[in-house]
Order: structure tokens, then C-alpha cells, then sequence
């Protein structure tokens, strides 16, 4: 997938592509990819937005696939490990990635007004440069940062 900022795109591919990288991932690494994951993978990307634990688990429960909190947060803490969602921390809430399977450096861009997320890879060699000055390695970088999306903006004057 590429990033999808706050652009248009086509959701029907964003959301078959996403599902067929997950389970084409699992088959090849040996996985269990069961309903309950593939259900709140695609939940997240039919959305298209960060969702809650409870929102996912809300929806599972309408569709007769689990009513009991471990439900989702077994399948989120799979889908989080191998790379096909990320917790929004600021958020406590959850969004498929733009980039499944793919090691990368997450940069999520949040609209403070209509709560729109976009995710892009971000450059960190000047980050990784900063860090080693003081010792340090880095070992997981995510970075969320808050503003306006291009619709929220005031018109220019």
C-alpha cells in the first residue's frame, strides 16, 4: 500500500490488498490468521480511522464473534506484533497500517478537529545520529504528532 495521507484513494483495493498481504504473510510464516484477527484487521481498515478496543469489540459482539474483551485484545496484540496495526498511544486507540509486514518508522499525523489520521514513514537517520551522540540505540521509533488535516484548515485569506 502507499501512504494514503489525507487524500482519496480507492477503498476497496486499500482494504482486499491489506487482507490478502496479512494472510499471504501468515500462510508464508506459518501463522494462525483466525477469524477473530482477520475480523478486527478488517474492521480497522473498513474504517479507516483509529478505533478503541471496545469500538472493535462492540462490533464483534453485534456479529455474534465474541462479546469478552479478550476476544479483541488477543487479536490486536497478534496484529500489533507482526506489523498490520499500530496503537495510537495518544489515542489508546488502534489503526491499520499503511505499510503491513514492512519494518519502518511510523509518523502518525492527527487532525485535533475531525480526529482524521494519516500515517507516512518518517526518516530517522538524523533521529538514530542524536541518539548515538549519547549512547544510546534505538530500538522502536514512533512518532504522533497533532494539527490540522488540509479540509480542517481555515481557508487562506
Amino acid at each position: 500500500m502507499h501512504d494514503i495521507g489525507f487524500g482519496q484513494h480507492d477503498h476497496d483495493i486499500c482494504v482486499s490488498s491489506a487482507m490478502e498481504n496479512a494472510e499471504t504473510f501468515c500462510a508464508s510464516n506459518k501463522l494462525q490468521f483466525t477469524p477473530a484477527r482477520k475480523r478486527v484487521l478488517e474492521i480497522l481498515l473498513e474504517e479507516h480511522r483509529a478505533m478503541g478496543a471496545y469500538d472493535i469489540l462492540a462490533v464483534l459482539a453485534s456479529e455474534g464473534m465474541g462479546s469478552q474483551p479478550p476476544v479483541v485484545y488477543r487479536a490486536l496484540d497478534f496484529l500489533t506484533t507482526h506489523g498490520f496495526v499500530h496503537k495510537i498511544e495518544r489515542l489508546n486507540a488502534y489503526l491499520a497500517c499503511n505499510h503491513p509486514g514492512g519494518s519502518h518508522s511510523p509518523l502518525f499525523m492527527i487532525c485535533r478537529d475531525c480526529g482524521a489520521i494519516a500515517e507516512a514513514t518518517m526518516p530517522t537517520a538524523s533521529l538514530k545520529d542524536a541518539a548515538s551522540k549519547h549512547g544510546f540505540r534505538i530500538e522502536n521509533t514512533v512518532i504522533e504528532v497533532e494539527g490540522l488535516c488540509p479540509g480542517c484548515q481555515p481557508e487562506a485569506a
